[in-house]
């Protein structure tokens, strides 16, 4: 079998061309990436020369497909023996597939692709009738992979399957992990004229208090909101959460500030981006109002960017931490910062518009809290399942008209 082997300049330059034309690719599902960290490592048996099922779902459908593999943060080559899709049988709950749709992916009309280090592959277009938030399997079948680092989503909130060797073959106990390797995105070429809505974002965005399986991050409701509507029903919503990440510096994963150029700019047909973080950055800050200026800053320079490609910018308003962990060094520096940025974002004017998930938020009898029927855990940082399809659904579809 014929190996492909794409250096990191090759890979830069086939993803610089896979969008020259948004109007017959969008992308339609993606995700933000980092290093695998020890605790979310494949567990046994491990990639190497076996078998590996991810589910996904998808915003808007297509005619065709085509799959974005990464390898951006491994410093071996990452050996690809074959790439399988499949409709799915659940949104994760099982490895299972609908019998008859599995349809094997190219590189360069070859089955195998060797990534380099920092390196990524785009399969060839295939035929693949792909509907609306349909669920979509990915089989990959690994030679070599190294493990650390390891390209990964660790927040996947789906579950993914790990079987032992070269096989299509789930039926037996499949190792499980809620995390996903190796995928970047998928592009698809859609019924109509269509478009992108790329989100930057942390934890909340990310989704964690949501239902594992359950598909039900607020970027999934807003998606289903807008499904509705035949002004916005050919939107993609493309979720750049990261758990942990912070905009400036520290947190958890690439920061916004470092990654924003790829997550947002990279996909095909981005038309509008929203922007939803800062609040690990205000609660790891000893001087609040000092660090809503230095977020300030790096919205300004999304703004300008964007709107250079003649993309519009929402701003959306940072959610409370009053009563978690954040709050509790009883310094008001997260407070203060998130006061500060929540204004510059709804007065400012420098937005093309503002989404104000604060107030949507916020407790009926204390407006500086989050609602307590929409805590997750009790953290008072995270929502659960109610209050993300409430932040979903809250979006006033307008904006994308």
């Amino acid at each position: 079998m014929k190996r492909i082997l794409l250096s990191l300049a090759a890979a830069i330059a086939c993803l610089c061309t896979a969008c020259q034309k948004p109007q017959d690719w969008v992308t339609t599902w993606a995700t933000a990436l980092q290093v695998a960290e020890p605790h979310n490592r494949p567990p046994e048996p491990g990639l190497a020369g076996n078998s590996f099922r991810q589910i996904i779902q998808v915003s808007i459908g297509g005619t065709e497909l085509r799959l974005h593999l990464s390898n951006i943060f491994n410093e071996t080559e990452t050996e690809i023996l074959g790439v399988e899709i499949a409709r799915a049988a659940s949104m994760g709950a099982s490895p299972d597939i609908i019998a008859g749709t599995e349809v094997p992916l190219t590189f360069g009309g070859q089955r195998a692709v060797t990534m380099a280090p920092g390196g990524e592959a785009v399969s060839d277009p295939v035929r693949f009738e792909l509907a609306e938030r349909e669920n979509l399997a990915i089989t990959i079948h690994y030679g070599s992979v190294s493990d650390s680092p390891l390209t990964s989503h660790p927040g996947s909130r789906t579950s993914s399957y790990i079987a032992e060797g070269n096989t299509s073959d789930f039926s037996a106990p499949a190792a499980k992990t809620d995390h996903w390797y190796t995928i970047s995105s998928l592009d698809v070429r859609p019924l109509r004229p269509a478009a992108a809505i790329a989100v930057l974002g942390d934890s909340i965005t990310d989704g964690r208090g949501t239902t594992t399986n359950g598909q039900d991050r607020w970027t999934d409701q807003l998606s289903r909101s807008l499904l509705q509507d035949p002004r916005t029903r050919d939107l993609s919503v493309l979720n750049f959460g990261l758990g942990g990440n912070c905009v400036l510096q520290g947190g958890l994963g690439p920061t916004g500030r470092s990654r924003y150029e790829r997550d947002l700019f990279g996909p095909c047909g981005v038309k509008y981006i929203i922007l939803f973080e800062g609040t690990n950055d205000l609660g790891s800050s000893r001087d609040g109002l000092a660090t809503a200026e230095e977020i300030k800053a790096v919205y300004r320079d999304i703004i300008r960017e964007a709107h250079t490609r003649g993309i519009k910018v929402f701003g959306a308003t940072v959610t409370s931490a009053k009563g978690s962990f954040y709050d509790r060094e009883g310094t008001g520096e997260h407070g203060k910062g998130r006061e500060a940025l929540n204004t510059w974002i709804r007065e400012s004017g420098e937005f093309d518009g503002v989404i104000d998930f604060d107030r949507i938020t916020a407790g009926p009898d204390d407006p500086t809290r989050i609602n307590p029927a929409f805590l997750f855990e009790n953290d008072w940082l995270h929502l659960n399942a109610d209050g993300y399809r409430l932040m979903g659904t809250s979006i006033d579809r307008a904006l994308f008209y």
